[in-house]
């Protein structure tokens, strides 16, 4: 059976990006996904807006910046097809947000400058706050950028079932006893983490939903307020996408998953001619903390047999799993931060450079060691 430098497992938009550096790395790679095609999931029902972030500074501003440079740059060298730089409004929610905004210029990185309520309505956006025009930002056509990936590296349609570790490689298994044979294996999977023991990282989904709308309004820049709307890019203007925190969100929306976008975007545009053409809804995947999550995993198991202290406050050396990595948690801003986590996983599995330690799940392991016996004699209490 043919061997694999790595498999990746998951087609959204991190699991693509990852196939994608690593085979310009030079390696044998294979992407697959339960479905047959790309983003049917979260990157599918992703808004796809990529812009900076907007705040007072600090670690996730900084990285979320960091990866907005690399992906517009990434975006426009290998897929200008799939990225229009439309430009990106950022617009304050209400008017105590308003008066955060001159507190956030110091801290905006990326070229930027301000519009006020006259240029806004010129622009045909009804709103009475300024607010920071970012011009190198944009959207992506999601599950276009997606499929195409695909048509750049080896991609089956798989459901793994199983993962086996033997003598130096992985087995993948699925429900028929297929399999598939690699070195590595990159989990890309997105809300849905149950192969191994991955509850360390608290990964959590928020299911998002995203309408795409006919309109012949001339609307030639994107923007963002409580939800996002983009510019007119071929007769069309998307909405999305929405935060439902809930374990059933269909219950949620009762059958309406665009009832808030739309009244929404009211507020903010002439909708009065949008007809929808299609609906997407999936799930998105964050972390505890919001930063990504790439690197090596822990063999949580080993741990628990071998060092048992490190419930207790220890900590000892951490044992990660033979050649297993993950990407994830990229969360509302996926398509931000696939490409330069890829990029940064890419040189790990390559090259053995260590990832940012922002991003490197093991920082999560020992506070969910510690919560973890704390809740235990909480409840033996």
């Amino acid at each position: 059976m043919l061997m694999y430098d790595t498999v990746v497992v998951g087609a959204g938009i991190s699991g693509c990006c990852a196939a994608f550096a690593l085979k310009r790395k030079g390696q044998n790679v294979l992407l697959i996904d339960r479905s047959g095609m790309a983003a049917t999931g979260g990157s599918g029902a992703a808004g796809a807006f990529v812009s900076p972030k907007i705040g007072k500074g600090g670690p996730l501003q900084a990285l979320t910046n960091e990866a907005f440079s690399y992906a517009k740059a990434f975006y426009r060298g290998h897929f200008p097809d799939y990225f229009h730089p439309t430009g990106v409004i950022r617009i304050p929610k209400d008017a105590e947000d308003a008066k955060k905004f001159s507190l956030y210029e110091p801290y905006n990185e990326a070229n930027y400058r301000w519009m006020d309520e006259s240029q806004l309505r010129a622009l045909g956006i009804k709103e009475r706050h300024a607010g920071f025009l970012f011009e190198e930002a944009g959207v992506c056509d999601a599950p276009e950028l997606c499929n195409t990936i695909l048509k750049e590296v080896p991609f089956q349609q798989f459901a793994v079932e199983k993962l086996i570790y033997n003598n130096g490689s992985w087995t993948l298994l699925n429900a028929q006893r297929s399999a598939f044979n690699a070195k590595n294996i990159v989990l890309a999977t997105g809300y849905e983490s149950d192969l191994l023991d991955l509850r360390y990282m608290g990964i959590r989904g928020t299911w998002g939903s995203r309408g795409d709308y006919y309109s012949g309004l001339n609307l030639k820049v994107s923007m963002h307020k409580k939800i996002s709307v983009s510019a007119n890019i071929g007769g069309i203007i998307k909405l999305g996408a929405t935060h439902v925190k809930s374990k059933h969100p269909c219950m949620v929306c009762d059958g309406k998953p665009l009832a808030s976008l739309e009244e929404q975007a009211d507020g903010m545009v002439d909708t009065s001619d949008f007809v929808l053409k299609e609906t997407f809804c999936g799930m998105r995947a964050g972390s505890k903390d919001y930063f990504p999550l790439v690197g090596r995993v822990v063999d949580v198991p080993y741990m628990e047999a071998h060092h048992p202290n490190v419930f207790r406050g220890a900590k000892p050396p951490l044992k990660h799993l033979e050649n297993l990595y993950i990407l994830n948690g990229v969360g509302g801003r996926g398509f931000v931060f696939a490409p330069l986590m890829a990029e940064w996983l890419a040189a790990l599995i390559v090259e053995g450079k260590e990832v940012d330690t922002r991003v490197d799940p093991d920082r999560l392991f020992l506070k969910w060691a510690r919560k973890l016996t704390s809740n235990e004699q909480r409840s033996n209490e």
